[in-house]
This record gives C-alpha cells, structure tokens and sequence, in this order.
C-alpha cells in the first residue's frame, strides 16, 4: 500500500529562508521563557518529600488538598497513581521542618478528615537540597555529553557540515520542548530528561536517513555530466525519504498518543514531552538539519583548485 506517491516533488527547500526565520523566533521566545519566566522544577531538582498513601475508597484530589492546607502543605503536587485510590503526594521541604516530620504530618492530616481506617502510607523518599542540585546538573551533562558524541558519530560518518546540521537541528527540538514546559508551567523532573534524551535520539534518527540519502544522491549526481544544483538533490533526497519519514512519525505519535491519554498521571509529563518532541523533530529533519547544512557548503571544504595547489606541491 503507497500512501505518498513515490515520484512526489515538493519544493520543501523553496521556503528554507522561512522556515529557518519561523524557527529562530521560536528559539528566542523559548530561551526568553526559560531564562525568565523559569521551569517548574519537580522534587527530584529542588529537593523534597513524596508520600504514596492508599484510600480503601475513591477520593477527590481537591478533598485531599484542602486536608493539607491548613498545615501549609495546600500547593502539594497531588496526583493519581496507578489507580484512583493510590495518591501520591509530593511537597517541598520547608526549612524549620524535619523531612522525617513532613511525612507524619501529612498521614495525620489525612486520617483526621477521612479516618484512620481509610487511609494507608505505602511509601516515602526523601530528596535533599544537595541531591536535587547534583541530578540537576548531572541531566543537564547528559545531554551536553550526548550532543558532543552526536557531533564526532555524524562527522565521522558523513562531514563536519552535516554533523553541525544535524546538532542544530537536536539542539532546536531540545530547546523548544523545553520552552513549551516553560509556557505551561509544566514540572520538569528526571522523567522529562529521559524524554529529552529520546526525542534527540528520535530526532538523530530521522535526519540520519535524510542525510544517508543526501550522500548517495551526492555521489550519484557528481558522475553525471550536468550535474545538479545541491538544493535540488537535497530536495529530491527530501521527498524521496518523505513517506519513511512521516510514516515513522505518525506510528511513533499513536503510540505516544495512547502513552498520554491512558498511561496515567504519572508518566503524563513524559509522554507530552515525546509528543510535542516528535512533532518538531520531524519538523527540523526537513527544514532545519538540510538548509543548515547547505548554508555551509565549502565553509569546511577545500575547493578543487585548493586542492590541486596542494597535489601540486612536493
């Protein structure tokens, strides 16, 4: 079954200067929000307590939140976990407060509004201050190490300009989803880090076999006796990986999709960060790694009269 006709020519590169000015503003408007506006960072960076508990019966979030109120605990992370009567609590720790007090409070505060017998405390970590600050920077060398190993695996594959295409086009998607947790005060933990970590492979992936095709038709294009323009082949290499591309993209996305709507409140954040990563990573594989990579046609290059001076030489 063809969904794409395999002879499809869309000028994808005609709008390059488009789509790398759409791409920019993007890029600032999410640098600005990070910068200013900040993320909603999880227990898991700034330090804190979690408490699983268990209900013998369903209860309402907004009934477990004013129960935590009046001992200062009202703007605690509350969420569903598993089921509708595991809860899992997160808070921050407070400064004239024990971590080992935060816990007890909260199961007090709990079984006085809905009993004794109602309520049962599964499970507690702890975060400190110190830890949040090591996995904080420890998330943020993860993906700095990843993208200098992408760097030396597609210039030693390919060339320098198609590995720096390639970096800029994962730095973007990187950078964007991260502004959009921003936008929507998402919290942003160790689970969003490892979505991170799989929309730059994601993203890798996709312009891996973009540039594949882009060196065959290189090679191809030089033994002919007229040959083509580079954005032309580039263009062609395009359509002629488009229907991979998109159907790759739209399998990825069902999958993601189901993750989002029926994986529970505990990997929600995790799986919207793959949605709105796969949806720019398909994005920057075409109009962002190729025009990246052709505005850098013989930066890193000698031409051939260069070439022939130093064959020349003795």
């Amino acid at each position: 079954m063809q969904l794409i006709r395999p002879d499809i020519n869309i000028n994808f590169l005609a709008n390059r200067k488009k789509a790398l000015t759409f791409s920019a503003i993007m890029l600032i408007v999410s640098l600005a929000l990070i910068m200013f506006k900040g993320l909603n960072l999880g227990i898991d960076f700034t330090g804190g307590t979690l408490v699983e508990v268990r209900f013998h019966q369903q209860v309402q979030i907004a009934d477990i939140r004013a129960s935590l109120e009046p001992e200062g605990y009202g703007k605690a992370v509350i969420q569903e976990f598993g089921s509708p009567e595991e809860i899992l609590i997160r808070v921050q720790n407070r400064e004239d407060v024990e971590s080992s007090v935060i816990s007890t409070t909260i199961l007090d505060a709990l079984t006085n509004t809905f009993g004794a017998d109602q309520v049962e405390m599964r499970r507690v970590e702890f975060v400190g201050p110190q830890v949040g600050e090591e996995l904080k920077a420890a998330g943020m060398w993860a993906v700095i190490y990843t993208l200098g190993g992408i760097l030396l695996y597609v210039m030693f594959r390919f060339k320098l300009r198609f590995a720096l295409g390639a970096d800029a086009a994962i730095l973007h998607d990187i950078i964007i989803v991260v502004g959009v947790f921003s936008l929507l005060g998402l919290e942003f933990s160790l689970s969003v880090v490892a979505a991170l970590l799989t929309v730059l492979g994601y993203s890798l992936n996709d312009t891996i076999v973009v540039f594949d095709r882009i060196r065959e038709n290189f090679a191809s294009n030089k033994k002919q006796k007229h040959p083509e323009d580079e954005v032309l082949v580039c263009n062609r290499s395009i359509n002629q990986t488009l229907a991979r591309t998109l159907m790759t993209s739209v399998t990825t996305l069902l999958v993601v999709f189901s993750l989002y709507f029926l994986g529970g409140e505990v990997i929600h954040n995790f799986a919207f960060a793959l949605l709105v990563g796969i949806a720019v990573g398909t994005y920057s594989s075409i109009f962002i790694a190729s025009p990246i990579m052709l505005s850098l046609e013989g930066k890193f290059e000698m031409s051939d009269e260069e070439l022939k001076e130093m064959e020349a030489k003795p």
